[in-house]
């Protein structure tokens, strides 16, 4: 029998009951590969559980949601007719594009990072923004703070969008999910982009230094953002504001801090150009160099003036240096 709601204690005694396990062992941002030991028949047993709410029997299993919290948003969304909240914001559609370039945020930020991009690329591409949960349109969702999971939540948004050339380019966190999830796509042979751009982020494997922002008190954190630019005076001058944001940046420098690079990564069979701006003190040449060793194609470091946040400066420049990167691939 069908209902027209579900709430998300249904769900964690559904899913407890499935696993055999108590309802409290569920959380709402658990995990379910990585803490909850869900494999594709456990989601499928789900799936066939939760077609009782009116949904059909694979379309969780399809869904590509990965916590309870996102399982509840989108049956809620599929119950009330609701298109599900998306993590890609295509700011310029284009029915039948030559090329892709995905475009992935820093931590603490959003789409906004890339406003106005759009306007600079071949009208013929298309521009897909990634936006992480917890901010925009998917306020609702809880933050992510793990990588991997993170990794999951946006391969499940571009897997259907990769059937043409098409482009990573990451911007300091947004680097660092932007190789993971080219290594994804390489360890589940996937089509791989025609090239991956990495902007103000060291090559994973080396020595970062330095502090771990996630573990900082207010004061400091506040101090910390200051000092790399980029974010308004606003937001870490008033302190209501702070309260909202704070975390927003502290589950995304979690993710940051506590991702363990692997010891021998397999280089990546895919072009590869590091950026950066010249005044950057968060990051060192050194490490900005060591892409190198990542990819079996090393396009070199390309830098502009500026601090960490130089790309706000430098939007055409930049979108010229990766439309020139990917035209062999997207004439």
């Amino acid at each position: 029998m069908t209902t027209t709601s579900v709430t998300i204690e249904e769900l964690r005694v559904l899913i407890a009951g499935t696993l055999e396990i108590n309802p409290e062992e569920v959380t709402d941002d658990a995990h379910f590969a990585h803490e909850l030991d869900i494999d594709s028949l456990l989601m499928l047993e789900i799936s066939t559980r939760v077609s009782a709410y009116g949904v059909p029997d694979n379309a969780v299993a399809a869904s590509g949601v990965t916590t309870l919290a996102e399982l509840h948003a989108f049956l809620t969304s599929k119950l009330t007719g609701e298109t599900p909240p998306s993590p890609l914001i295509r700011p310029r559609p284009v029915s039948d594009p030559a090329a892709r370039l995905f475009l992935l945020h820093h931590a603490g930020g959003s789409h906004l990072l890339y406003r106005g991009w759009a306007e600079h690329v071949p009208e013929n591409w298309e521009l897909c923004l990634l936006e992480a949960p917890g901010r925009g349109s998917l306020q609702a969702l809880p933050l992510i703070d793990d990588c991997e999971q993170l990794v999951d939540y946006f391969h499940a948004a571009v897997a259907p969008l990769l059937d043409r050339p098409f482009g990573f380019f990451g911007h300091s966190m947004g680097a660092l999910l932007a190789y993971q999830l080219t290594q994804r796509l390489l360890r589940e042979r996937e089509p791989l982009p025609a090239w991956l751009g990495v902007s103000a982020y060291g090559a994973p494997g080396g020595d970062a230094g330095g502090s771990s922002p996630h573990l900082m008190a207010d004061d400091e954190l506040r101090a910390w953002l200051r000092s790399g630019g980029g974010s308004p005076p606003e937001l870490l001058d008033n302190d209501d504001v702070w309260k909202k944001f704070a975390p927003v940046f502290r589950s995304d420098f979690k993710l940051v801090d506590t991702w363990a690079a692997p010891r021998s990564p397999q280089p990546l069979p895919v072009p590869l150009t590091a950026f950066a701006g010249r005044g950057d003190t968060l990051i060192g040449e050194d490490r900005l160099l060591a892409w190198q060793a990542l990819t079996t194609d090393f396009r070199g470091l390309k830098r502009y003036d500026g601090g960490h946040f130089y790309l706000l400066d430098h939007a055409q420049q930049l979108t010229a240096a990766i439309t020139d990167a990917m035209r062999p691939a997207a004439p």
